[in-house]
């Protein structure tokens, strides 16, 4: 299925049902009186975050949706029937927003939270409930008020622990293979990854998280260049950031000069994305001639002046996965002890 992150879609709640005018009309029974029953409520209308869901995908082809519409009033005091609502179903990281003005309504993040996005309309008024000492006969009611309707504009960021970042081609797709359970396009020419894919990395028994491959960037990317600017708001969950870095490019390139690229493209997208904490995945070295990879990876560290983390991989071989993955799994269970103590 095509991944997609961004769907509008219009929603309608149900209108209140109006009340009802009538009088109890029965043999033997004079001066019966008003009997007019109020109407029933609309239905309202709610988002649903469905952690079995990983794209909007569905709302390419339904974009309307509505509740149903309040009952109105009977005679015999009966009150019309409520407005069933409806419950929209959207991945877990949607956030809703009105489309009219941007303004955020709600943030889904958690498997089975609701959101109302169109309150249904309130019932209508019968004339029973005029009645009075001085009003024996009313013949006034109350019509059920109109529903919310609203333009909403969805919008999926991924919900992962770690995300892979870098250019294309660097690996990220194959990473993502050799340590979890998705299974992204890899082959052995050049080509980029199109949608995001998230895999769940199992180091042991009930030990696990979440990563996420993004497309690779380009320069230029948070000004629209290629797919960057696309995917990049994906990163803004994560709490860890790999940057994968090809040491063996086809084109020649500079790695130095790759990293550097990516590093502006974060930090004109987002300041507190740029300031995220990131390690340096050296990734390929099976492709450098034996005995020359430590003084490649030793140059391209020296030269970007890193201070943080840094690994060396081959993703295809996997080897150095298994060392990275146990590090990113006690790193992440660290940030988890100290977010639970302090809380």
């Amino acid at each position: 299925m095509k991944f997609v992150d961004e769907a509008t879609i219009d929603v309608k709640a149900g209108d209140g049902g109006n009340g009802c005018v009538s009088f109890r009309r029965e043999k033997y029974i004079p001066m019966g009186g008003p009997d007019g029953g109020d109407g029933g409520d609309g239905g309202s209308v709610y988002l649903v975050a469905d952690a079995g869901l990983n794209t909007l995908a569905d709302f390419r082809y339904e974009r309307r949706f509505a509740a149903q519409r309040g009952e109105n009033g009977k005679g015999r005091n009966c009150t019309g029937r409520k407005g069933d609502d409806i419950e929209i179903r959207v991945p877990v990281g949607t956030l809703v927003y009105e489309d009219d003005n941007d303004e955020l309504l709600d943030d889904l993040i958690v498997h089975g939270q609701r959101a109302l996005v169109a309150r249904g309309g309130f019932h209508g008024i019968g004339n029973a409930r005029y009645k009075s000492s001085t009003n024996r006969s009313p013949r006034q009611s109350k019509p059920g008020t109109p529903a919310e309707q609203r333009s909403l504009r969805l919008e999926l960021k991924l919900l992962a622990d770690v995300g892979l970042l870098g250019k294309p081609n660097a690996g990220k797709s194959t990473l993502i293979r050799a340590i979890s359970s998705a299974r992204p396009k890899v082959a052995d020419y050049p080509f980029t990854t199109l949608y995001p894919n998230l895999g769940v990395v199992r180091v042991e028994a009930h030990r696990s998280f979440v990563v996420a491959d993004i497309p690779g960037l380009i320069e230029g990317a948070a000004e629209g260049a290629g797919l960057g600017i696309q995917f990049l708001k994906h990163l803004s969950r994560t709490g860890l950031l790999l940057h994968l870095v090809d040491v063996a490019p086809l084109d020649d390139s500079d790695p130095v000069e790759d990293v550097t690229a990516i590093v502006r493209e974060l930090e004109k997208f987002s300041a507190e994305l740029g300031d995220r904490e990131r390690w340096l995945v050296l990734n390929k070295v099976d492709l450098l001639p034996d005995g020359e990879h430590e003084a490649r990876c030793s140059d391209i560290v020296t030269r970007l002046d890193w201070q943080g983390p840094v690994f060396k991989t081959a993703a295809v071989s996997q080897q150095g996965t298994q060392s990275l993955m146990f590090a990113i799994m006690e790193y992440i269970e660290r940030k988890r002890d100290t977010a639970t103590a302090t809380a």
